[in-house]
């Protein structure tokens, strides 16, 4: 081999399919349409969103702290465009383009990118699931001001990074919060918001559903957990669709779940092929449930009174020990009762109602009041007693171990049955699929230092859009395993038509773009590897090429 051959081995990996999914997408094309494209600029404000998802998706640990380093070693101008060098993506560039995105509103950006991505895609609207996280963050923030009374749900300030409820368990520290509304199953977002560290999901779910259909004009039932059931909220919702839990405190909803009384759910010949097998599979995992009509709040709904053979079992558990504890806590009371001395009888009877006021399972309950002359000649009085069982109490708690409710304001159950009420609503933890996707260390992490909350805002906004584009391209690859009866190794070594996207990047590791003497190519690119990729949107292939 000759000495004077240049050779550059530069890193694709799985950043060819992260790209060609970004291309799908027309994520570059969308952000230069909106922020402009100057002549003189070495690289473009869609191309360093396109880098910033790469670095997101990188699988580095905590992307975004070291974006120009990790460009060192990748094919970049493969990857974002020609002409494009790993010194374009610096700091300064960065700062630049976040601060663009910023001020031309996140929200709304985020939606034009998503209604792309409908209608390209046809991704199925007829369920959305809402919820919210927080992220924690290191370092000083001032307060601000103090939000106006009534002001918009996508509010015109910065939002303020403020100490609240954490899902990190880390109340000592400043947060901020992120709402997404996500498709059904497949966890495509559709919506996202950022708000203040302090804001209350019941405060702001009902208004974010209002101006999500505003925005994008879907007719989708809204699914969200029992911070969007209150009075107020149902009253905001009432010209949508809705699937909610009530919360059991509630009166109306704690007393159905201590009274109903549940049979087994049978299949019918009236049912469809799709509602038999749902009824059987939800029947199989120890479902039952009942419904009511019920008007709370003004609105009228189906009520679904749900029981779980899994958590009754749990539940049942849970609410024995407590009894079990309250007796032993109940007789340690007694004892030390019988052993006082009163003046007077009406102190006893005082002394009894306080202590049966705190018991919910038992009671005291007095046998004789036994009146004696202490060695000073004294009259003392002196309490015996025995422990009675709130015997209907405990069986009330008891009926309603493993039992929830859930609402909807669609009374036509031809219209959504009662067991895909059910079915839809566990699809919920879709959500927290997608936070847990964004918490991880090897994609983006819990907590983060940025100095300013404008630019928090604009990371938790590329963060969705980075979820976007793993949860498009995990559908797509399984949507097509799927059309083709086929599947992909796991892990295990075993064949399945739905593989993560995690493990197709894992599986792309090691595949690299060789430039001898100004000539490339794409080395590494096994069998393997090559029948994957015919299973991946089209846009991906080039970048093996």
């Amino acid at each position: 081999m000759s000495s004077n051959q240049e050779i550059k081995i530069q890193n694709i990996d799985h950043l060819g399919i992260v790209a060609g999914i970004i291309d799908e997408i027309k994520i570059v094309k969308i952000i230069n349409e909106k922020l402009g494209v100057d002549s003189r600029e070495e690289v473009t404000s869609g191309q360093v969103v396109k880098a910033l998802i790469l670095n997101a998706l990188g699988m580095v640990s905590r992307p975004l702290y070291l974006f120009p380093q990790f460009f060192e070693d990748k094919a970049v101008e493969k990857l974002i465009g020609e002409g494009v060098k790993s010194e374009y993506l610096n700091d300064d560039k960065l700062g630049r383009v976040l601060d663009k995105i910023y001020k031309l509103g996140l929200t709304q950006l985020f939606v034009e990118i998503v209604l792309v991505v409908i209608k390209t895609f046809k991704i199925e609207t007829k369920y959305s699931h809402l919820d919210s996280t927080s992220f924690h963050l290191h370092g000083e923030y001032e307060e601000g001001e103090t939000p106006e009374e009534n002001e918009p749900i996508i509010k015109e300030r910065p939002i303020l990074i403020k100490r609240g409820y954490s899902r990190d368990h880390r109340p000592d520290l400043k947060q901020c919060v992120l709402d997404l509304i996500v498709n059904n199953q497949e966890g495509i977002p559709l919506f996202m918001r950022t708000g203040d560290g302090n804001e209350s999901d019941k405060a702001v779910f009902a208004k974010i559903l209002v101006e999500f259909q505003k925005r994008m004009g879907l007719d989708s039932i809204w699914i969200g957990d029992s911070a969007l059931y209150s009075q107020e909220n149902l009253q905001l919702m009432e010209k949508l669709k809705w699937i909610t839990r009530v919360p059991l405190t509630v009166k109306k909803a704690r007393e159905l779940t201590q009274k109903v009384d549940m049979e087994n759910i049978e299949v019918t010949e009236k049912m469809s092929q799709i509602e038999k097998e749902r009824v059987k599979k939800l029947t199989q995992k120890g479902y039952k449930w009942k419904t009511e009509e019920v008007t709370y709040g003004g609105i009228k709904q189906r009520w679904l009174i749900v029981e779980s053979a899994a958590r009754r079992i749990s539940d049942l558990e849970k609410l024995e020990n407590k009894i079990e504890q309250e007796l032993v806590k109940t007789n340690k009371l007694l004892s030390k009762l019988e052993k006082e001395e009163f003046e007077h009888s009406s102190q006893i009877s005082y002394q009894v109602t306080g202590i049966n006021k705190k018991l919910k399972f038992f009671t005291l309950q007095e046998t004789e009041i036994v009146e004696v002359t202490d060695k000073e000649e004294k009259t003392i009085f002196k309490f015996k007693g025995d422990i009675a069982e709130k015997s209907e109490e405990i069986e009330r708690k008891r009926k309603a171990t493993g039992r929830f409710i859930l609402a909807t304001n669609v009374l036509d159950e031809s219209f959504i049955s009662d067991s895909e009420i059910l079915e839809k609503y566990k699809e919920q933890s879709v959500c927290e699929k997608g936070f847990a996707f964004l918490k991880d260390p090897l994609f983006f992490a819990d907590s983060f230092f940025v100095e300013k909350p404008e630019r928090i805002e604009t990371i938790l906004f590329l963060m969705s859009l980075s979820l976007l584009v793993y949860n498009l391209g995990q559908r797509e690859l399984r949507n097509a395993l799927k059309r083709g009866k086929t599947g992909l190794k796991n892990q295990l070594g075993k064949l399945t038509d739905r593989p993560t996207l995690r493990w197709i990047f894992q599986c792309f590791q090691g595949i690299h773009l060789l430039t001898l003497n100004g000539s490339e190519q794409v080395v590494n690119l096994t069998d393997e590897r090559s029948f994957i990729l015919e299973f991946l949107p089209a846009s991906c292939h080039k970048y093996y090429l």
